[in-house]
């Protein structure tokens, strides 16, 4: 799982295919990574952990201790010889296969003929307020677990970690432990994820509140996205576990289906989250929108108040602008022709006048409540 901001196109691995190609084809971007190897053997007593250059050497350690646990970790995609051979060697079905290489599956599970084949997908909210998704593929069996993802980090340190000092019960139990305890860590990272977004949310609700603007309401539709995104993500997580508990006891034995359905239940949590900060974007559009819409009205009563203060006085110009002559052709004086206009205080009069009306209009509206900015 990348921990720095990359812009990845989330199904690259998609369109980099070609089109018509025979189904269980193996072709890798361009891009892909070189497949790097490390194998964990373990029991209650025993713990290595190695990293191979070479395959062969991988395949003779894991031969050469059959009574313990093995955890086989391939991450990178980039030399397909060597993704055939594994295939050969764990009975991988070429369609199965195709979809580990294609890197953006749904959630699943399948059964096989050694194990199931079981697709998770590991997230990280990351600073730039992105989501990072890569998937974590995983195949199990008698006695071994084999993984494969097409970055070189992830977020299963914690599990490395915990196998290695031998805390808990992960080197007691059987395999398919292993397989639960990284789905169980794999979700885990979901919640903190979730955390990060809701507070991200808050600080755009903060930011509507004190200036909306046309960039504001670009991030949170980009929030948006990703909650949708997270939200086609665990919905089929929670159906896939669900599949998971429903397999006959030989597959997942009953004492380990209590921590499947532990699982569940998380999984059943975060779709309550998403589901709500779901909502929460669709309320912070909303609100933009609102304030929008608000700021909009402010505006409009303002000019509106200057406006209608104007047209009483732009009546009072407009009359007095009209040229009636006071005096008769016959030099006789018309006295309803505008006497005022030969006042020697007209005008100073009549600007008072226009101010007391703007001032008598000032005062209405102020009584009103109509100058007020609630």
């Amino acid at each position: 799982m990348r921990l720095t901001p990359s812009p990845k196109l989330p199904s690259k691995s998609i369109l980099d295919r070609s089109v018509g190609q025979k189904p269980g084809s193996l072709s890798v971007s361009a891009d892909a990574l070189t497949p790097r190897l490390f194998l964990v053997s373990f029991d209650q007593d025993y713990y290595e952990a190695l990293e191979f250059t070479d395959y062969d050497l991988l395949m003779e350690a894991f031969r050469s201790a059959p009574q313990a646990r093995h955890w086989i970790d391939v991450r990178g995609y980039g030399n397909v010889p060597l993704l055939e051979r594994i295939m050969a060697d764990f009975q991988i079905h070429p369609l199965q296969m195709e979809d580990v290489i294609n890197d953006y599956q749904r959630p699943k599970v399948e059964e096989g003929p050694n194990g199931l084949f079981i697709v998770s997908r590991m997230i990280a909210f990351l600073p730039d307020h992105t989501l990072d998704d890569d998937q974590l593929s995983i195949f199990t069996g008698d006695n071994y677990v084999l993984t494969f993802q097409s970055d070189y980090e992830d977020c299963l340190d914690s599990l490395r970690e915990r196998i290695r000092v031998g805390k808990g019960s992960i080197r007691k139990k059987p395999v398919m432990y292993l397989a639960y305890a990284m789905l169980d860590v794999t979700l885990d990272y979901y919640f903190p994820a979730m955390a990060q977004l809701g507070e991200y949310a808050e600080e755009l609700e903060d930011c509507l509140f004190e200036q909306p603007s046309k960039q504001l309401l670009s991030q949170i539709l980009d929030l948006k996205r990703v909650v949708v995104k997270i939200r086609r993500i665990v919905w089929p997580e929670r159906d896939k576990i669900n599949e998971i508990l429903r397999l006959d006891e030989s597959v997942v034995p009953q004492d380990l289906k209590i921590y499947f359905k532990d699982l569940y239940d998380h999984a059943i949590q975060l779709i309550d989250l998403i589901d709500n900060y779901r909502e929460t974007t669709s309320s912070l559009t909303d609100l933009y929108l609102s304030n929008v819409s608000n700021r909009m009205n402010e505006v409009m009563k303002v000019l509106t108040i200057i406006s209608t203060v104007f047209i009483p006085l732009s009546f009072i110009v407009g009359l007095y602008g009209m040229n009636f002559s006071r005096e008769n052709p016959d030099g006789s004086l018309n006295p309803l022709n505008m006497p005022e206009l030969y006042q020697p205080y007209g005008y100073v009069t009549l600007l008072g006048f226009m101010a007391l009306v703007v001032a008598g209009m000032v005062y209405y509206f102020y009584r009103k409540g109509w100058l007020s900015k609630d």
